[in-house]
């Protein structure tokens, strides 16, 4: 089999159908009103029913050791399907997301961080795109999981307030469909403690923009429907010490 797989969303059948449907009723029609609205683009910048109000600065000691993916975390994908001039937003995902981090003895420095994400669950609005990335774009049987890995430690100036949101980047190695490229997060932060005083809690919002070809993956065009040859790698997590 040919390293250079189709797009990893919305070929073959997903895409035709996606045709059919917007040539009945139109393009701009069916993105309006038809096809159903994309996910929210992972952010922190409202407040979370998880988190206290922003407050005193957090111990740093407090925040020292391991950390793992709590339920609730979801991950996933956004790209732009072109359908005769009309752009159409796909998102995908999953809670299906598993991932342990390491904050190092000064409480500041991020320094062991890896996800994991069943990209076999990963679902949009057709399941005929579903099978498509399932079967042919990403060869699940064969690679069932996409992971990012820290490369470079992530070490804040200070440490944050309870319950405010922290912007910063984190270098790393995304692995899709059996390849690896070195890639950059752009990342949100925000923690406090957790409600039955077990320790620390915190969400985690990242994105993560890629050239599909970089994977051996082909975005395909047919004339009137082609998907763009970037997209964005999507993860919005909870995480709690132990």
């Amino acid at each position: 089999m040919q390293r250079s797989q189709k797009v990893l969303i919305g070929a073959g059948a997903g895409v035709l159908a996606l045709a059919v449907a917007a040539s009945v009723a139109g393009p701009i029609v069916y993105r309006d009103f038809i096809a159903p609205p994309a996910a929210e683009a992972p952010s922190l910048s409202s407040d979370g029913d998880m988190l206290d109000p922003v407050g005193d600065a957090l111990d740093p000691a407090a925040l020292v050791g391991e950390w793992r993916v709590a339920q609730g975390s979801k991950a996933g994908y956004r790209v732009d399907e072109v359908l005769n001039g009309t752009d159409v937003t796909v998102t995908g995902r999953t809670g299906e997301v598993t991932g342990s981090f390491t904050i190092g003895a000064d409480g500041l420095t991020l320094e062991r961080a890896e996800i994991t994400v069943d990209v076999a669950s990963i679902s949009t609005d057709s399941a005929q795109r579903d099978a498509y990335f399932r079967d042919q774009a990403l060869r699940t049987a064969e690679h069932p999981t996409a992971t990012f890995t820290l490369t470079q430690p992530v070490t804040l100036d200070a440490a944050p307030a309870a319950g405010a949101v922290v912007q910063t980047r984190a270098m790393g190695d995304l692995t899709i469909a059996g390849v690896t490229r070195s890639v950059t997060a752009e990342v949100q932060l925000r923690s406090s403690a957790n409600a039955d005083g077990s320790g620390a809690v915190a969400e985690i919002a990242g994105t993560i923009p890629i050239t599909f070809a970089d994977f051996g993956v082909e975005a395909p065009s047919l004339g009137f429907v082609r998907v763009e040859p970037q997209g964005f790698v999507e993860f919005q997590l909870t995480a709690e010490q132990g």
